[in-house]
């Protein structure tokens, strides 16, 4: 019932949007605006913004290479709440760039929304499933393997967890969302694979933004024996990270390499939306648009990996991840959880 109440209260929002300001009018064809000499893409973050440190700040990384690379003219329009995303994806529609990038989970409703009002304008959207989507052709998904790069830090933060005489590692997400459980699922599978005896913690703080929360969840977990913290939670999980910090415990980045924060940072599981958002520009531009599909990164693409070791981490744990990555790829390690119980 929420979500058919939700769908009503964006179409309603679709609609006065278009009465206000010519939402509703045809766009320029994506398709033959690819041939012209400018080729325009847009960028609709999430409220987590630029200066998030992780996953928005990767997509606009992948944009900012696909300017220098490519040539194309980009665009970037942030959200200061969940109601800016129709706003935002809709204004690039309308002014006629070739490709619109949505950026994360969040965006879903508004990204089907705008999209339906534009089909000939090409979407791409992270961590969304075309399938979640409504299988528009104007629409490409582009997913990773989180659980492959979650089992990657869940074996270091496993092994750095023994070597400190610890039993219990944690992870703090923002939401249960597709993307951060399958992160964690994989972590606690990684931690138990090289110490059958840890337990493992998991909390979220229901936010992507707010440092504080994450903070107030990993001293939590910290207080109940936790050795390792996971942060799964953009902006927001900097503050988990500072937990790890003050309480003098491991930290373990997401999505971006952030162990420039400081040698308590063991490693970070990585996610390489730069890479995505490039590639599905570069499709877009020479007319290779994948509509209707999902680009699916995984380790074996290097789509997703580990980040660089603490100078301070156990001897020999970057030797032993670098197997399990091996394994992982070859197949020898193979059904890695997705969903956290």
């Amino acid at each position: 019932m929420k979500r058919i109440a939700l769908a009503i209260v964006l179409a309603a929002v679709v609609a006065a949007a278009a009465a206000a300001v010519g939402f509703g009018s045809t766009a320029a064809s994506a398709s033959s605006a690819t041939h012209a000499a400018t080729f325009k893409v847009g960028l609709s973050t999430d409220i987590g913004g630029l200066n998030d440190r992780s996953f928005n700040h990767l997509a606009y990384v992948g944009l900012q290479r696909a300017a220098k690379k490519l040539g194309v003219q980009t665009r970037v329009v942030q959200a200061g709440s969940p109601s800016d995303y129709i706003p935002n994806l809709g204004a690039l529609a309308r002014q006629g760039y070739n490709l619109v990038i949505a950026v994360g989970f969040t965006e879903i409703d508004a990204l089907k929304a705008v999209a339906k009002q534009f089909p000939h304008t090409h979407f791409a959207i992270v961590d969304v499933s075309d399938a979640d989507e409504g299988h528009l052709k104007n629409v490409e998904g582009l997913l990773f393997r989180e659980q492959e790069a979650g089992y990657l830090a869940g074996y270091a933060a496993g092994i750095a967890a023994k070597a400190r005489g610890g039993h219990v590692v944690s992870s703090v997400g923002g939401q249960k969302q597709p993307p951060v459980d399958r992160y964690i699922a994989g972590y606690q599978a990684g931690a138990k694979a090289a110490f059958p005896g840890v337990k493992t913690v998991n909390g979220y703080s229901q936010d992507f933004e707010a440092q504080a929360k994450c903070k107030n969840v990993a001293l939590d977990q910290i207080a109940r024996g936790s050795v390792v913290v996971f942060q799964v939670a953009g902006g927001c999980g900097l503050g988990a990270l500072d937990a790890a910090r003050e309480k003098g415990v491991w930290g373990v980045g997401v999505d971006a390499d952030q162990g420039y924060l400081g040698t308590y940072v063991l490693t970070s599981a990585l996610k390489r939306v730069d890479t995505a958002v490039y590639d599905a520009i570069r499709d877009a531009k020479s007319g290779r648009f994948k509509g209707g599909t999902d680009a699916v990164y995984g380790l074996k693409v290097n789509g997703v990996g580990i980040g660089k070791f603490s100078p301070k981490a156990p001897k020999g744990i970057a030797a032993k991840v670098a197997k399990i990555k091996q394994e992982i790829i070859s197949g020898k390690i193979k059904n890695i959880p997705t969903t956290v119980k």
